[in-house]
């Protein structure tokens, strides 16, 4: 018996807070503008934390040095025949450059409170948003050594 191998969209996001402020992207996606934390896939022989560095610089202009794991999160895409697996970290910022061009697509970085995430839920990308924000504010944190890579 023959049967497909299944394997998940891996990706990474980094969630990180200011001042009661998060900082999202808003991007172009083929169901319209939407939020979303800095976040993407994860490619062929980088680590985790590589990639949501990457990943963070590449949407915000902003360098990102993640200090702990947030959590693990699986999601089915619902009309789509995707799993995404996201790996959330949290950090800080380590610098800016104003004059890095952001990724395709990505209209702009955005400082946003709690509260606005939750006004403008129904433009996220994924109900990955807000649920590692509210993780975030309940202080769920994980060491980086969790992580075992080769």
């Amino acid at each position: 018996m023959s049967e497909k191998i299944w394997k998940p969209n891996v990706v990474v996001a980094a969630v990180i807070e200011e001042d009661g402020r998060f900082l999202l992207v808003e991007e172009e996606t083929e169901d319209g503008l939407r939020y979303n934390q800095p976040a993407g896939h994860l490619e062929k022989g980088e680590s985790l934390l590589d990639a949501v560095r990457r990943e963070a610089f590449e949407e915000t202009a902003h360098h990102f040095e993640p200090t702990e794991l947030l959590g693990i999160y699986k999601w089915p895409h619902p009309t789509k025949d995707l799993t995404y697996l996201r790996f959330a970290f949290t950090g800080a910022v380590a610098g800016y450059d104003p004059t890095a061009r952001l990724d395709s697509g990505i209209l702009r970085a955005v400082w946003l409170s709690r509260a606005e995430i939750v006004a403008s839920q129904a433009r996220h990308r994924s109900p990955f948003v807000l649920r590692c924000v509210d993780d975030y504010l309940a202080g769920r944190r994980y060491p980086l050594d969790l992580l075992t890579e080769y």
